[in-house]
């Protein structure tokens, strides 16, 4: 008698369960159709992060490394001293130079005098003026070379690490340092010929575009962006050009070389949007279930243009007036039959939030 009841007692679980499932696959799944509207996305771009001046210090002179007045990664002032080249062979030409200089000056007021009371021609006057020109433009040069052995700061700067060492001796042209201004940044990314296109088109000559920048810590840098350069041409084989972003850098947080992401607004006409609940991955390929005519649904790839928030902006694959599953996409499979309840797009997207798969 009790294996009795609890045969029965399984029979009629097995029949609820049946009974329960049958409901479940005939309750009517909730579709919609993409909303097309006129947006702004926000696109990202791997980005190079440069000083608006980035130099290399060589020596102007040969010569041995004889002070140092600086450090590696220090603040330098403009004009500050920051290398002294040995600089006594060229104090010794200096003098020399000098010495000639006074002597074909005494040498020229000498024979003017005597050019005034006729003793000697004007073409002898002229050629020892010739010679004290002379002698002061060799007194200028080796002045200039005396100062090439002073190397000083041509504007204020962080200074990066040094390729040479106090007693090295550097040949004319050999790297010194580097030295970076970092008041304000230069930073580089690159924009495909579709969304370069749509920036243009809607963007205004007095007002340029504000960009943000994600940094490789994932974190928004305080300062914004503006997009003051375009190059000229486009490259052939990627089909981007270049755009230059400038901020602003008062804290002196980034520095050149560094990476990160430019986050812009980009405008889409006429955009294709879709609740990103609705789509699902196959081998990291996004598919929705489109629903025909006829109740049937149908798996169709598609491809994204832009992500926002629970929103995707198709890029093909999906045609406004069509219709697909908002939710179930769990619950069908391929050519299944199902009944449906539609509701606008533009109500599914305000309450978004409150559907739950």
């Amino acid at each position: 008698m009790p294996l009795f009841v609890c045969v029965v007692t399984s029979f009629a679980l097995i029949s609820c369960d049946s009974n329960k499932g049958e409901k479940e696959e005939m309750a009517p799944l909730l579709a919609t159709s993409p909303l097309v509207k006129d947006t702004m996305v926000t696109k990202d771009y791997v980005c190079q992060i440069r000083s608006s001046q980035h130099i290399e210090l060589r020596a102007l002179e040969r010569g041995y490394i004889e002070n140092i007045f600086v450090d590696e990664g220090q603040f330098v002032k403009k004009g500050q001293q920051m290398f002294q080249i040995m600089p006594l062979i060229y104090n010794a030409e200096l003098q020399k130079a000098r010495a000639e200089a006074d002597f074909a000056e005494i040498e020229y007021k000498n024979t003017q005098q005597l050019s005034g009371k006729n003793v000697v021609s004007p073409n002898e006057l002229a050629l020892v003026k010739a010679k004290l020109d002379k002698a002061k433009a060799e007194l200028a040069l080796a002045e200039a070379h005396l100062q090439f052995t002073d190397i000083r700061a041509p504007f204020d700067g962080i200074m990066d690490h040094f390729q040479v060492r106090l007693g090295s001796l550097v040949e004319e042209g050999d790297l010194l340092t580097t030295l970076s201004d970092n008041s304000k940044m230069w930073v580089y990314f690159n924009v495909p010929e579709a969304e370069y296109l749509e920036y243009r088109s809607h963007s205004k000559e007095d007002s340029p575009m504000k960009v943000s920048l994600l940094m490789a810590n994932h974190q928004l840098f305080d300062e914004i962006g503006t997009v003051e350069t375009i190059e000229a041409d486009f490259n052939n084989e990627t089909g981007n050009i270049d755009f230059r972003a400038t901020f602003p850098n008062p804290h002196g947080l980034l520095r050149h070389g560094e990476t990160g992401n430019i986050l812009m607004d980009v405008p889409l006409k006429h955009a294709i949007i879709i609740p990103q609940k609705a789509t699902f991955e196959v081998l990291e390929k996004k598919y929705v279930f489109v629903v025909d005519e006829k109740n049937v649904v149908h798996q169709r790839e598609i491809s994204i243009a832009a992500e926002m928030p629970d929103l995707y902006v198709v890029k093909k694959g999906l045609s406004e007036n069509e219709k697909f599953l908002l939710e179930g996409i769990r619950k069908v499979n391929d050519n299944s039959k199902i009944a449906f309840k539609y509701e606008k797009p533009d109500s599914v997207i305000t309450h978004l939030k409150l559907y739950v798969e």
